[in-house]
C-alpha cells in the first residue's frame, strides 16, 4: 500500500469482526512501527499486545469496572486540559455527536452514551488489543517519540489490511491492565489500541471525521 494511500484510510475503527490475526502478524507491524524516529533514538514505546482468554479478562473486569465504578477511574496524566478553546470545544463536540447520531443516542441521553462508551472496553469487538507504555521518568519528548510510534503502528496495520482504533479511554484503568499483563509501576500507560478487520456493514464504521482547510493549520512562505 502506498503511503498516501494508508495515512488517508487510517480511521477509528469502532466495529470489528472477531476473524483472528496471526501473532506474526502483529510481531511484524510492531516491528515496522518501531522505525518511527525517537529522540538521541532512545526509543521509548513499551508495547504489551494480547489476545484470547488475556484479552478477554481484560475487557470482562474493565467492563465491570466502568459501569459500577469499581475500581475507581485512576488516570495518572489528563488528557487534555479542563479549560480548551472554543474552536477545539467545536471540533470535539461535532465529532462526538456525528458519532452519537450515528448510532441513535440522542443529545441528553446519558444511558445511551454509556452504552456507547463502554464499547472501549469490549475493544469494539477487535481480536487484539495494544496497549503502549513508556517510562513515566522520561519527558515530552519521549511522549511525542511514542506518539509517532502510534502513528506508525496504524499505518503499518493498514498494509497489513488491518484497522485500528487508537484509545486514550484505557489510561483511566491502567491498573487494571497493568494486573493482567505484569506491567512495572515505573512505566505510565500512553494508549490502547483495538486491532483487527474491520466489520465494513457496522454503520458506525461509516463516519468520515472532517479535516480544516490547509489554510486554517499550515503557513508556506517563500514560493513565488
Amino acid at each position: 500500500m502506498h503511503v498516501d494511500q494508508a495515512i488517508l484510510t487510517r480511521r477509528s475503527v469502532r466495529a470489528f469482526l472477531p476473524k483472528p490475526v496471526p501473532s506474526e502478524t502483529v510481531a511484524r507491524i510492531i516491528e515496522t512501527a518501531a522505525r518511527a524516529p525517537s529522540g538521541t533514538n532512545i526509543q521509548p514505546w513499551k508495547v504489551y499486545a494480547c489476545t484470547g482468554a488475556v484479552r478477554d479478562a481484560i475487557a470482562e473486569e474493565t467492563c465491570r469496572a466502568f459501569l459500577t465504578g469499581e475500581p475507581p477511574r485512576d488516570n495518572e496524566l489528563d488528557a487534555y486540559p479542563s479549560e480548551i478553546a472554543e474552536h477545539f470545544k467545536a471540533r470535539r463536540r461535532k465529532v462526538g455527536w456525528d458519532l452519537y447520531s450515528l448510532m441513535g443516542v440522542a443529545k441528553g441521553d446519558r444511558e445511551g452514551s454509556r452504552r456507547q462508551h463502554v464499547r472501549n472496553f469490549e475493544f469494539f469487538g477487535a481480536p487484539v488489543a495494544l496497549f503502549t507504555f513508556m517510562d513515566r521518568r522520561l519527558q515530552y519528548g519521549s511522549w511525542l517519540d511514542c506518539g509517532m510510534f502510534i502513528q506508525s503502528l496504524m499505518l503499518a496495520a493498514r498494509a497489513h489490511g488491518l484497522d485500528t482504533c487508537p484509545q486514550a479511554a484505557w489510561r483511566d484503568f491502567h491498573r487494571i491492565v497493568r494486573r493482567h499483563l505484569e506491567v512495572p509501576d515505573d512505566e505510565i500507560m500512553v494508549c490502547g489500541m483495538s486491532l483487527g478487520f474491520a466489520d465494513d456493514t457496522a454503520k458506525v464504521n461509516t463516519l468520515r471525521t472532517e479535516r480544516e482547510p490547509l489554510d486554517v493549520y499550515a503557513k508556506l512562505t517563500g514560493w513565488e
